[in-house]
């Protein structure tokens, strides 16, 4: 099976070699008409995407906001082998690409997924859900990402580039109102102040879209209410100098999407829901005074965030550019969840969450390069997290946890990247990483409360500390056999920081930390333009994981079983993808997108938490381990994709219809299969008339085939089975006019 993706390859190699050089002179026209080129920055200099001799898929920020595309979440209907999973429904996105990923719920550790705005990293995953607007582009890679990164990642990266200041004065706006009182109104201004200055102004503003109400009392669950805004100013003083500020923030008051039943709950004997638009809640009011808010709540969060970058390029001669990216981001969380999905207290939570993030990046690079292109680069970054967890178990265990610590991390690197051109078709890489992190856990504590006054302090020492010194690199080979055809092979090692699970507990062992992960990565490819009309990029991968970071279990002699991320000491992951798009004529663009993938452990003994006993003789715990050799890895196989867009003009107008459409297989869980995310199709539709003098109407419907899926399967505790499911059916009307 781990050579069907190069065998696949080279087949699909020989067949493109077989077109000939009498397809040649088509696809060096493809920058004119047919499939038309892209533009992006994924190598840090700009580049068409078909010269990037790495797996990566470019969406249009046009085409996010037409299919309603409005957080990173929802990327993953975009684009092949990206799941970005919603942790127990809430705002921590859990991202897994290729099978690559990092199964948590606790804020504090970092994804194996990099998120960019701007060339800005966000390192902490519950601070990536803002709201997306004014974008230009998302560009995903796919694959480890540190030899031209500020942060190392092992799954690879997701950048988004925000659009900017005009040469000219423009404004526009576009308002968008559908089912369930879905508002969203995005809007911007842009233009020069002066010669050597621009500057340009957008927000967003969404409100309504639940779709859930109360199973009892039939209360309404699910409205956005969501307020965001930018500013960036671009200041050109010389010739060579330039010099980007960006302020950005907002506020998220948006109630959540509310958990289903999927079995009966066996503490309250609620049975099942039988309609995703189901959900429960409800507050204790000693919990709620505890948390800091009112016992009539609902499920909602409260976030504040903002941030500032300055982004710099100066040439420090006529063939030398230095850049600088200076940022800071501060969130403040509040999010109140039911995760047991009805009125009583089994699972109750809340998060009090600040993160500060500070990082500055330096890269040095040619300005112009003949045959030996390259980049050298150091990266500094400081975080802080300081956050408290409750729980409200009084009704499943009869107590109240209040998990509360503070989380420090600094990390220091350098990295370079060269490109050296053999001959006029071969172009060998190299790069290279050396990166020291250190992590600090202090005060970590688990208070047992249970009413009305008994408060029993855990951990005499909640302090823990881990740090990672590693060298990472790339090495690969780009083959140019013809304009607009580029074979490639990479080898890349990439590595994921250690770091501690931070979850409610009052076992001192469970805070110990958890190692690094490695990630020795594959990876063959091919990029053709076959004609003038037609695009074919293909890529297969093989992984070999070690120290992969899971959630396990280990046993205390004392206090039994331990619910902990651990290190499977070795794994693998296969697959491949394959892209295509098509222009058979001016105005109809058809593209599809395939990903396969499919991994297992080599090498893993967990403890099966059931099993363990404790022995009457000793008392203490003794564990039952479990050899998870051979088990398959929790991710889905397949994802399919694909759009069809046909516009058609007619007079000083045109009318623009557009279908997309996404499925993903079956997500198996390590839970057992009732909590299997089944397999889903979801399909999109919009009809737009758009004039030349820029406005536009039109209507949209997603999910058009009302598919019931979920997004999420879990439990916290046995009693109450769960998930969050998806947006049904939803229609409406899209206004917009850029002028």
């Amino acid at each position: 099976m781990r050579n069907h993706a190069a065998t696949a390859l080279t087949a699909l190699a020989v067949a493109l070699l077989a077109a000939g050089e009498a397809q040649a002179a088509d696809a060096a026209a493809a920058d004119q008409s047919g499939v038309g080129d892209i533009i992006v920055t994924a190598q840090r200099r700009q580049q068409s995407v078909q010269d990037v001799s790495i797996a990566i898929s470019v969406i249009d920020g046009s085409k996010l906001a037409q299919r309603g595309v409005g957080n990173v979440n929802q990327l993953q209907y975009q684009t092949p082998s990206l799941e970005i999973v919603p942790a127990f429904g809430g705002g921590q996105p859990q991202f897994r690409l290729r099978g690559v990923g990092f199964e948590d719920y606790a804020t504090n550790n970092t994804p194996t997924v990099g998120v960019y705005v701007d060339d800005v990293a966000y390192p902490v995953p519950v601070a990536t859900q803002g709201v997306l607007f004014d974008i230009d582009r998302v560009e995903v890679l796919r694959g480890p990402q540190g030899t031209l990164y500020g942060r190392n990642t092992t799954g690879g990266a997701i950048n988004f580039v925000t659009r900017k200041p005009t040469d000219h004065v423009s404004t526009g706006a576009d308002l968008e109102y559908g089912r369930f009182g879905q508002f969203r109104l995005e809007g911007y201004l842009s233009g020069p102040i002066t010669d050597t200055l621009k500057i340009r102004l957008s927000g967003v503003r969404e409100s309504g879209g639940g779709f859930q109400h109360n199973r009892t009392t039939g209360e309404h669950l699910g409205d956005a209410d969501r307020l965001f805004g930018r500013g960036v100013i671009e200041w050109t003083p010389a010739a060579g100098v330039d010099v980007t500020l960006n302020v950005h923030g907002g506020r998220d008051k948006s109630e959540s999407t509310g958990l289903n039943l999927i079995g009966e709950d066996m503490i309250s004997g609620i049975p099942a829901d039988t309609s995703i638009r189901d959900t429960g809640w409800g507050f204790d009011p000693a919990f709620a005074k505890l948390a800091g808010v009112a016992p009539g709540d609902k499920p909602h969060r409260d976030n504040h965030s903002w941030g500032t970058s300055l982004n710099a390029n100066i040439d420090l001669t006529d063939t030398l550019r230095l850049s600088s990216i200076t940022a800071y981001d501060k969130l403040r969380r509040r999010e109140l969840g039911d995760w047991d999905a009805t009125a009583g207290n089994e699972s109750n939570t809340f998060w009090g969450s600040n993160v500060q993030v500070f990082s500055q990046e330096v890269r040095l690079a040619p300005i112009h390069a003949d045959r030996f292109t390259w980049v050298l680069g150091g990266y500094y970054s400081w975080q802080k997290i300081g956050e408290t967890f409750l729980t409200d178990f009084t009704q499943s265990l009869g107590f109240y946890t209040d998990t509360s610590y503070t989380q420090r991390a600094r990390s220091i690197s350098g990295f370079g990247q060269g490109e050296y051109k053999l001959t006029d078709q071969i172009t060998l890489i190299g790069g290279l990483r050396y990166e020291h992190e250190r992590r600090t856990l202090r005060d970590f504590a688990t208070a047992i409360i249970i009413p009305p006054s008994y408060n029993q302090p855990t951990f005499v020492d909640g302090d823990r500390n881990t740090s990672l010194n590693e060298v990472t690199g790339k090495v690969g080979v780009e083959y140019h056999a013809r304009p607009g055809l580029l074979f490639y092979a990479n080898a890349s090692r990439g590595v994921k920081s250690g770091g501690f699970t931070a979850y409610n507990s009052p076992q001192a062992d469970q805070i110990n930390a958890f190692k690094p992960e490695v990630l020795y990565a594959y990876e063959v490819g091919v990029k053709a333009d076959v004609a003038r009309t037609l695009r074919v990029n293909a890529s297969g991968f093989y992984y070999d994981y070690r120290n992969q970071q899971v959630l396990g279990t280990v046993v205390d002699p004392v206090n039994g079983p331990i619910g902990r991320i651990t290190n499977a000491p070795k794994s693998r992951i296969y697959g491949g993808e394959l892209e295509l798009e098509y222009r058979p004529f001016e105005g109809l663009r058809i593209s599809q997108t395939a990903g396969y993938k499919n991994g297992n452990y080599v090498k893993y003994f967990d403890n099966d938490s059931t099993a363990s006993y404790k022995d009457p003789n000793t008392g203490l715990w003794v564990a039952v381990p479990i050899d998870f050799k051979g088990k398959r890895l929790p991710f889905a196989h397949w994802s399919y994709g694909g759009s069809i867009d046909w516009t058609v003009p007619v007079g000083n107008y045109s009318i623009e219809t557009e279908a997309d459409y996404s499925y993903r297989s079956d997500t198996p869980s390590f839970l057992g299969a009732e909590f299997a995310v089944r397999r889903f199709w979801l399909a999109n539709a919009t009809l737009t008339l758009r004039s030349n003098d820029g406005w536009y109407v039109g209507v949209y419907g997603r999910n058009i085939f009302n598919e019931k899926y979920d997004l999420t399967r879990n439990y916290f505790l046995p009693s109450a089975p769960i998930a969050q499911p998806g947006r049904p059916a939803t229609y409406g009307l899209r206004v917009g006019v850029h002028i």
